[in-house]
């Protein structure tokens, strides 16, 4: 039955570089089902596996992720990326056919995607969801070429959803404010958090919450598993696999989870004096949405984050500490001197999507 919107099926795709493209679908997802719209997704490997976790009764289809692999060294991470480019771009005009089927299989009448550049369609609306309308780069001749592309492709959709606030500079900085902008139709949508805040009485030191891609989370895990045999102060450590059934060793002060729900999450997360997250921009919505204080361990060679955490720590936001310099101790130290200043959060909901739908065409 075709709603207000004329929109009775839509489809949700997020990338798969990291769990954080899933993690942010989930309140669109929701608020979707809140205006009876039904749902359809598209993932593969981890993040297929945190969407089903979510919404058992919601069909995923396989789509192949564009399986971008980051090199252990920031050195090699740009040769590296390059050298990926040509598969990343077979992938997107995959994407293109595979929707082409889908939208006819599946009856689909609205196609948002999460940072994936082949999943537009000529005949229905098409959204990109982005935060990343500048993308970071070491010298402004590549930063500007990687603008030139980004909007090539963004430009082949209907409008784009930023989210974060529309007042400058937001959470994202100039990253979701740029000097220039797409010609397509751009509404900032406010944050995307599964979370709301509480009130909990402190049961850990330190929540620690991997997420990103290899080899790095894996290192960065390492790092921690080795501090927590000396840093004797309770811990709980999330280590964002949730595909992951087996169980790893650790000292009695320590609690493991290879994943939680969203619920389950916000509950732990919040009975924890200080969050150590990486600098992922889905992390730093959800994390400052519940108001704790937290410490960010950029992704090496990902220049966003490595914006995003000096940034955010010049406005008294987080802590940020490079992964090189990053330990458990030192961080302890740092974060209780550290004077941590709150943000004003306007957070996404039902309305802000009503909204949205009815400024597509019709």
């Amino acid at each position: 039955m075709q709603t207000q919107f004329n929109i009775s099926t839509v489809l949700i795709a997020p990338l798969d570089w990291g769990l954080g493209h899933a993690t942010r679908c989930i309140p669109i997802i929701k608020a979707f089902k809140q205006l009876n719209i039904k749902v359809v997704l598209a993932a593969e490997g981890h993040q297929a596996a945190l969407l089903l976790k979510e919404f058992p009764d919601m069909e995923v289809l396989p789509l192949t992720g564009y399986r971008v692999h980051y090199a252990k060294s920031r050195l090699l991470l740009l040769l590296s990326l390059i050298w990926q480019m040509p598969k990343i771009y077979r992938t997107i005009k995959l994407e293109e056919v595979w929707l082409k089927k889908v939208v006819k299989t599946h009856q689909i009448d609205l196609v948002i995607s999460d940072n994936r550049f082949g999943l537009h369609h000529p005949e229905i609306p098409s959204i990109f969801i982005t935060h990343q309308l500048l993308i970071k780069a070491p010298y402004q001749w590549v930063q500007n070429m990687f603008q030139r592309i980004n909007y090539h492709f963004i430009h082949q959709f209907t409008s784009c959803w930023v989210p974060d606030m529309a007042t400058s500079p937001g959470l994202a900085g100039e990253l979701s404010h740029p000097e220039k902008m797409p010609r397509i139709p751009v509404s900032y949508i406010r944050l995307l958090s599964r979370f709301h805040r509480v009130t909990c009485a402190t049961k850990y030191t330190f929540a620690v919450v991997l997420s990103g891609p290899e080899p790095q989370r894996t290192i960065l895990e390492q790092t921690i598993l080795e501090e927590l045999k000396q840093f004797t102060k309770p811990v709980i450590l999330i280590r964002g696999l949730p595909s992951e059934t087996a169980a790893i060793e650790v000292p009695p002060h320590v609690t493991v989870y290879n994943h939680l729900d969203t619920i389950e999450l916000a509950t732990e997360l919040q009975q924890a004096d200080y969050i150590i997250s990486r600098g992922g921009y889905t992390s730093l919505m959800e994390l400052l949405s519940i108001d704790k204080k937290l410490i960010v361990v950029p992704t090496p060679g990902q220049t966003e984050q490595e914006y995003l955490g000096p940034h955010l720590m010049q406005h008294k936001r987080l802590l940020c500490i490079a992964q090189d310099e990053f330990s458990l101790a030192d961080a302890y130290e740092k974060a209780q001197a550290f004077t941590y200043s709150r943000m004003n959060i306007e957070q996404f909901d039902v309305e802000q999507l009503r909204a949205l739908l009815l400024t597509l065409p019709k």
